[in-house]
């Protein structure tokens, strides 16, 4: 198993705060030194280093990069402050800090950027870009570049509550602005008299089958989007329900990705039968497996997967994740028995006997503790 003993984060200047809606700030990063500043693809995320207040060991915490790659020499990350809707749980740790305590001139340790949810230059495809409230974030990114650098159709469609807690609005009409078929949509929930007499919107409620079928043309679309898991779970299904090819559907989604297959009529479970005795392993002929200690369940690996995080999913197993990148260690599990190899270097150094699911794949049969 192999494992990084260098830290890859580098001190980072906050150089602006930005207060962008009644519950979403930007915090522009400089670097302290330039060439710790790396290129991005739109689309990808940032990884901070947070203090928990309670011990010496920062928690980690991703955030997309709003700004445009083309904006050289500093990142913007754009932040809701997450207010516990029950009393008695704390606010979100890291957006308070962030909001809270986080100034122009404060030093963050930064790393990144990661991850390979990116908008495809090279595709010629007419692009839906559709997110729901600071999921605003990898689509605005993309949409900077599209604006800039192609002529491929843009349909931008955004959802939230209301022009309360709009971000970056004016951002965004100011792209659109630059050709006629970037083509803007705001889908507000609970609008407000004033935002009705300003017309911040174009439609209210949640967006809707009819909704898309009179903005969009019909077309071969490419769609990237990112919110909250209900939102992206019913776009997912609604896309699909409009002829729309999954694997044209990029998204961003921090949770397991089998809650975005599409709904469907769970089978008669089989009866229960007993099980044929299985042959005794032949090693000529032997293929490597996934064994699940605590469940008993054992699958054969296919060579096809990206990671073991993405091969379990496949079979329906949901381990916990957020950033599939090795950066954040939440898919972190112990390795029974087995060996691993990691298909992209981890962000911090793997404790022995434990494995992230999420960058590596297995070199021999294992035995995971799940």
């Amino acid at each position: 198993m192999s494992t990084s003993s260098n830290s890859r984060f580098r001190p980072f200047k906050v150089v602006k705060k930005v207060r962008e809606s009644s519950t979403i700030t930007s915090f522009y990063f400089a670097p302290i030194q330039s060439d710790h500043w790396r290129r991005f693809e739109a689309g990808q995320f940032l990884t901070i280093r947070v203090p928990d207040g309670k011990t010496d060991r920062p928690v980690i915490r991703n955030y997309t990069v709003s700004s445009a790659p083309a904006d050289e020499g500093f990142y913007r990350i754009t932040v809701k402050k997450e207010i516990a809707l029950v009393p008695g749980i704390a606010d979100g740790l890291a957006s308070s800090w962030l909001h809270d305590v986080v100034e122009e001139g404060t030093i963050v340790d930064i790393d990144g950027p990661h991850g390979a949810f990116k908008l495809d230059r090279l595709s010629k495809r007419p692009v839906i870009l559709l997110s729901a409230g600071v999921g605003i974030t990898p689509t605005i990114s993309m949409l900077k570049v599209l604006a800039n650098e192609s002529d491929r159709p843009v349909w931008f469609i955004h959802a939230c509550d209301g022009g309360a807690v709009h971000a970056l609005e004016s951002e965004v009409d100011a792209l659109a602005a630059i050709r006629q078929d970037l083509n803007v949509h705001y889908c507000y929930r609970f609008p407000s008299d004033e935002d009705t007499r300003q017309g911040r919107y174009h439609s209210t409620g949640f967006i809707s089958r009819p909704t898309l079928q009179k903005l969009l043309p019909l077309d071969d679309y490419e769609v990237y989007m990112c919110g909250p898991p209900p939102f992206m779970q019913a776009m997912y299904d609604l896309l699909l329900d409009l002829g729309i090819e999954k694997n044209k559907i990029a998204y961003e989604f921090f949770g397991p990705a089998s809650l975005l297959a599409p709904s469907k009529t769970p089978e008669p479970a089989a009866p229960n039968m007993p099980k044929p005795a299985e042959p005794a392993d032949d090693p000529s002929t032997a293929k490597l497996c996934v064994t699940l200690r605590k469940s008993g369940d054992k699958f054969e690996w296919k060579e096809t997967s990206e990671s073991i995080l993405s091969f379990l999913e496949a079979q329906g197993i949901e381990p916990a994740f957020s950033c599939r990148a090795g950066v954040c260690g939440s898919c972190l599990q112990t390795l029974v028995s087995g060996d691993v190899v990691y298909t992209e270097e981890p962000l911090e150094e793997t404790p022995s006997g434990k494995v992230l699911l999420c960058c590596t794949k297995p070199t021999s049969s294992i035995v995971l503790d799940l």
